[in-house]
């Protein structure tokens, strides 16, 4: 069954909005525009659940079900228990409580593992570490392609390397990493895994359970919901890693890793992420437990995006004034597709947005990756993002819009 995209748009209150309407959203890879079911729990959270949660009062025990009611079912959609997700303030702040956590567990002459195909998010943090005595050996792209080749990960890999991070998507390259290929071979040289799924989870909500890794992070944010960071670790590995909360915290895993007290009204307001993809799996006729309704939902939402993406890499690909960074096919990559047109790309960006295109320019904190590819970070790249909400003819006046601007 195909994604029915007049159900879907009717879920995000941004498309009814006078102010928005005649324009296209294509800055997606940034931050999604906000469902309706976690607009209404936030607001239902500031008009009468905003006391100190977790309390004997009625207002404060509704409280505290809704935080934990968050973290049960995104959980139960990522394929873990409810203690091994926690939330933080963000994908970048739970990465430097981990690196800490690390860098007092590991001893001076182990190694970690880190691409240069990173949001600086999970490479910077973990990089830091070799201050402390920590080896740090980089698994680099193909200049040319942007790619990161297994291969040389395993030149990599010996009885010294503790944990490899990389990213599911890269948010320039968009070409999606083998997260099960690579977090066995990591698991087989006795390493755990660390994958950044932030430009991956606003395509689909993944089976980490499934894939693998010890650690999966991404952004509520950009999986329609508020401004929190999402966080997975696996129980294996949580209660080896030294606390980094109050001493009194050490004993329950979802709190070892955020030393600062949540938001409890975003955390409240995320179970509305689990409403609308609950949604969209009841008028989709998707059925099975929460992990399997997820999956299905996933796979509606990848089908749209391929379909709709493949067209605009044909367009890019027929342009001999620009590069296109990665996959020049729909299948295996994201839809994230980064430009580089050797103009700044900020100026683009401005002229798309006069014609009712919502796009970005510049390096999106992906200095290292768009360096190794020759391009030069200060020039930028035009960054065209879109997720399943997108509708095909919003593709076609991007389109439009790109052959006046180029």
């Amino acid at each position: 069954m195909d994604l029915d995209i007049d159900f879907v748009r009717a879920q995000f209150p941004a498309f009814a909005e006078p102010s928005l309407q005649g324009q296209a959203f294509f800055e997606n890879a940034g931050g999604s525009y906000t469902c309706k079911p976690v607009i209404d729990r936030l607001t239902r959270y500031y008009h009468s659940r905003k006391v100190q949660p977790y309390g004997p009062y009625e207002a404060s025990r509704l409280a505290g079900e809704e935080m934990d009611e968050a973290r049960r079912r995104l959980a139960a959609m990522l394929g873990v228990d409810t203690d091994e997700l926690s939330f933080g303030p963000s994908t970048t702040q739970n990465t430097y409580v981990l690196a800490r956590a690390f860098g007092e567990w590991m001893q001076p002459g182990e190694a970690i593992i880190v691409t240069n195909q990173d949001h600086e998010a999970n490479t910077g943090p973990w990089r830091r570490l070799a201050q402390q005595g920590i080896e740090v050996r980089e698994w680099r792209i193909d200049p040319d392609t942007g790619a990161l080749d297994p291969e040389d990960l395993a030149d990599l890999l010996d009885e010294q390397v503790r944990l490899v991070c990389f990213p599911h998507c890269s948010n320039v390259v968009g070409q999606v990493n083998p997260v099960v290929e690579i977090t066995a071979m990591a698991h087989a040289a006795g390493a755990f895994v660390c994958v950044d799924g932030v430009s991956y989870a606003p395509h689909g909500l993944p089976n980490v359970g499934l894939m693998g890794p010890d650690i999966y992070l991404f952004s509520a944010y950009k999986t329609y919901g508020p401004h929190q960071g999402v966080m997975v670790i696996r129980r294996a590995l949580g209660e080896q890693l030294p606390n980094q909360a109050h001493y009194f915290n050490a004993g329950t895993l979802y709190k070892r890793f955020t030393p600062a007290g949540p938001d409890h009204a975003q955390v409240a307001a995320s179970a509305g992420i689990a409403d609308y993809f609950d949604a969209l799996a009841d008028h989709h006729g998707v059925t099975g437990d929460a992990a399997t309704r997820a999956e299905g939902v996933h796979d509606l939402m990848r089908a749209h995006e391929t379909r709709l993406l493949q067209p605009l890499l044909d367009y890019l690909k027929s342009r001999n004034s620009v590069r296109l960074l990665g996959p020049g096919q729909a299948e295996g990559r994201a839809s994230t597709v980064a430009v580089d047109a050797r103009q700044p790309a900020a100026p683009l960006a401005a002229a798309l947005a006069d014609r009712g295109i919502m796009a970005g320019g510049g390096d999106f904190y992906a200095v290292r990756a768009l360096e190794a590819m020759g391009v030069d970070p200060a020039r930028g790249v035009l960054r065209l993002s879109f997720v399943h909400y997108t509708h095909a003819n919003e593709v076609k006046k991007l389109i439009e819009a790109l052959d006046d601007v180029l």
